[in-house]
């Protein structure tokens, strides 16, 4: 596994670091309120595990899980797989993303949720790769910033595989070159 992995774009310590930040900031502007944190499956559950023992307010939680990819390309269509089972009816949703990348998916997801009378809809995402963007969506608290390049690691797969690595790294190309993709 570690032989597919061309460099470490992500420590360990500097997301335990982004982890502790966000949480900080998300506890002071949503102290009082009514939150609901939403994490997308699978990829962002690891994150949103350790970001939610940041968070210091209290807080609802809950799952979707929805798909816009086909290996490493967007296909430009989201599928539903899992609803949220909690009622976003007057809550403040943050949405947690591992990666904001083409923007499809948390577009239609923002949309879709303000459609359900949610009172505020804020999206946290570890990892802002604008180059991709294909919606005109932005996250209101971002880990970090990265280049164009596939990443793996810390929940984020290739193929299933990957999403244990306790660190963000770059997939070597001809893991996936491979495969034709």
């Amino acid at each position: 596994m570690e032989r597919d992995v061309e460099s470490i774009l992500v420590s360990e310590e500097e997301i335990k670091q982004i982890c502790k930040q966000l949480g900080e900031q998300i506890t002071r502007d949503y102290e009082g309120k009514n939150l609901l944190v939403v994490s997308v499956l699978k990829g962002a559950v690891v994150f949103m595990g350790d970001l939610l023992r940041e968070i210091k307010c209290h807080c609802l939680i809950d799952f979707l899980s929805v798909s816009s990819y086909s290996g490493t390309k967007t296909t430009g269509v989201v599928k539903f797989k899992k609803d949220l089972d909690i009622d976003p009816d007057g809550m403040d949703i943050l949405i947690v993303e591992d990666i904001l990348d083409s923007g499809i998916t948390l577009s239609y997801l923002k949309g879709v949720l303000m459609g359900r009378n949610a009172n505020s809809i804020k999206i946290c995402t570890l990892l802002d790769k604008p180059a991709n963007r294909k919606a005109d969506i932005k996250a209101d608290y971002i880990g970090k910033v990265i280049p164009d390049a596939f990443v793996i690691g810390y929940g984020l797969d290739y193929d299933e595989k990957y999403r244990n690595l306790p660190y963000i790294g770059i997939l070597k190309p001809s893991v996936y070159e491979e495969k034709g993709e």
